[in-house]
């Protein structure tokens, strides 16, 4: 018998366990409380120790400036009016399918409506996306430029054509060669400029960058990046040719993912989709720690409030 692969097979976080860890608004309350002040309560105004519980009004009152504040103000929670445990299950719905899940099966399971699903989704892809923005990939990276999107009836097909969004996507390898990170990114066009933007961003200095031969590569030479470029016309035909297999593999099942979950994504919020993808695979191995790496971003995160949700990612 073929030995398991011991990511495919690891335990993650059941139902019933949590059910039974968060399935209270209490417990919820419980686990924010700790998060946002895991050294006990911190005046937000005057950094004062002792409060008073206002219960009437689930507030929490300094002591000494007299200041209030609620649990959730500061945090993704801010102004809803949902239940920590319809928030709590949606972190763990989110987390844990490994194709991404529609806003319209996230209303059936939460039993909210559509927008407010919606809504909760996109916060959730957003902070996803910060999250993962903040750690750049190191080392030995391959990129490859990719569009998101088809040809309109009669238009142009490949690079340029009319209807298809442009975002690179870099996989950081180990020593062996087995895939660690990856980052998918919308960038405006591929050009040196705009490569070059996305790799101070994204890649730490001194890394080694494997691409293609698509001339805007050579953008990230200019960065302080060791640059190798294979030109892969005709390779591809050669079975022996396997240098880009596990970046081509990644790309495959992340559109495949996108095109079988959702039936429409909007192209200017395509990076908080790809964000989404982003934050579950480079959490893979530690299946886990996705439940509670997306509660703690989630408490940690800034308000996003509705106007921010209408806009445009930044494509950095």
């Amino acid at each position: 018998m073929a030995k398991r692969s011991e990511i495919h097979f690891q335990q993650g976080v059941s139902l019933l366990d949590f059910q039974s860890k968060y399935g209270t608004e209490e417990q919820c309350q419980k686990h924010l409380f700790q998060l946002k002040w895991p050294n006990g309560y911190c005046c937000p105004r005057c950094a004062h120790k002792q409060y008073y519980f206002v219960r009437s009004r689930s507030l929490y009152q300094c002591q000494n400036c007299r200041s209030q504040t609620s649990l959730i103000s500061g945090t993704i929670f801010s102004s809803t009016k949902l239940p920590l445990t319809v928030w709590f299950l949606a972190i763990y719905l989110v987390s844990q399918s490994k194709k991404g899940i529609s806003s319209l099966k996230l209303m059936r399971f939460l039993g909210i409506s559509q927008n407010a699903a919606m809504r909760l989704k996109h916060k959730l892809q957003m902070v996803m996306k910060q999250a993962d923005d903040e750690k750049p990939l190191k080392g030995f990276i391959q990129v490859d430029d990719v569009y998101w999107g088809g040809k309109h009836s009669g238009g142009k097909r490949g690079r340029g054509a009319e209807g298809k969004t442009p975002f690179i996507a870099a996989l950081e390898r180990n020593e062996k060669g087995n895939p660690l990170f990856i980052r998918f990114s919308r960038i405006g066009a591929f050009t040196i400029d705009q490569i070059q933007r996305w790799g101070e961003r994204h890649l730490i200095s001194q890394s080694l960058v494997v691409s293609d031969g698509l001339a805007c590569f050579a953008g990230f030479q200019a960065i302080n990046h060791s640059h190798f470029s294979i030109n892969t016309t005709s390779r591809y035909r050669n079975s022996d040719f396997t240098f880009f297999d596990w970046l081509n593999t990644v790309i495959g099942n992340v559109k495949n993912a996108m095109l079988s979950t959702y039936h429409g994504i909007c192209h200017r919020h395509l990076p908080r989709y790809l964000g989404e993808f982003c934050f579950r695979f480079n959490r893979r191995f530690k299946l886990p720690i996705l439940l509670n790496s997306l509660i703690y971003y989630s408490v940690k995160s800034n308000p996003i409030p509705e106007r921010q949700l209408r806009r445009a990612e930044d494509w950095w």
